[in-house]
């Protein structure tokens, strides 16, 4: 076994560990066997599923740049689609949702400021602890556009370019990949997740059916319908699109260890897409989406190894950070 493969396997093994953990500190406790069943799966697999030779790439492969590029440029910017889109294989833009308080659809992964990346109007850096005081459910446009979030460098990824960058609106985005390229741009896919929560529903975001309308208009009046995808983990954000209209392409979003079946009743209905954490990949889970007609598009997968041993157990397609890593035909 290669050192590659030895630090997948233990990469596998304590993402599955962290995510039964995660799991039972929010409640949905598994049973031990359930949790060793997964833990097992989650190692073996790595080795047992992955290729010694490359696996050539379905034609039709849905490779997404999660969060535009965020291995490369500063997450959920301009630069960060604009760079994406620098790469052939990159069928999809994949970007998250939230709402100004003047009712704009504006791209961050979070309805705050994350400390990390963000540099204030003044210039000052943000503390962890004053993030809560940065919601941008409670800032215009205007003002959350003073922020920076581009200059400092993701702590996670430290092959980011430095660059002045704010958090966009969706329009602008769009706006800006139909005047940069406008041949890619009128066959490039979005998807878009809708970043809600019971508990953040009128505090840290509209309430949910708000939200929604707001996502449904906007594709509309863009005529997006047929190039977007809306995706979430929250399934009142997905039936609500649903009864808005039901032509519009939904990604139910995974990161519990339940059989399909088990979220597949919470939901309601069959999504066009299932796509979970690729820690929780496996053959069977491919096979019973399939017999749902489901893709399966699993998230996020850095790894070129990694990315050719999910193409082998049958993937639709995959969300990365980087764009450079994935195999090249």
């Amino acid at each position: 076994m290669s050192w590659v493969r030895v630090k997948q396997v233990c990469n596998a093994y304590f993402c599955a560990l962290a995510c039964c953990w995660l799991n039972f500190l929010k409640g949905k406790r598994s049973t031990h066997m359930a949790t060793r069943f997964i833990l097992l799966l989650s190692f073996f697999s790595v080795w047992a599923c992955g290729p010694t030779t490359p696996i050539p790439t379905p034609v039709h492969f849905d490779w997404q740049g999660h969060r535009g590029c965020r291995g490369l440029m500063p997450e959920n910017t301009i630069p960060a689609f604009l760079k994406a889109l620098e790469f052939p294989a990159v069928r999809t833009l994949e970007l998250d949702l939230a709402v100004s308080r003047d009712q704009q659809l504006v791209i961050s992964h979070e309805p705050w400021f994350f400390a990390a990346i963000t540099t204030q109007p003044g210039g000052d850096t943000l503390r962890p602890a004053d993030e809560l005081q940065h919601l941008l459910y409670h800032l215009s446009v205007e003002q959350i556009q003073q922020y920076d979030v581009g200059l400092r460098v993701h702590p996670r990824f430290p092959e980011q370019q430095k660059r002045p960058a704010f958090k966009p609106t969706l329009q602008q985005v769009i706006d800006t990949v139909r005047a940069a390229n406008p041949a890619r741009a009128a066959n490039i896919q979005w998807n878009m997740e809708i970043k809600s929560n019971p508990k953040w529903d009128g505090i840290r975001t509209p309430p949910v059916d708000s939200f929604a309308q707001l996502v449904v208009r906007f594709l509309q009046q863009n005529q997006l319908i047929a190039q977007t995808a809306v995706q979430s983990f929250d399934v009142r954000a997905l039936q609500a699109v649903h009864r808005l209209d039901p032509s519009i392409r939904l990604v139910f979003l995974v990161e519990n260890i339940k059989s399909v079946d088990d979220n597949l009743a919470d939901l309601g209905f069959v999504p066009a897409v299932y796509s979970p954490s690729h820690v929780l990949v496996d053959p069977e889970l491919v096979r019973r989406c399939h017999q749902h007609d489901m893709q399966v598009i699993p998230w996020t997968v850095n790894e070129t190894d990694a990315m050719q041993r999910l193409i082998g157990m049958g993937v639709d397609g995959i969300i990365t950070d980087y764009p450079n890593r994935i195999p090249q035909p």
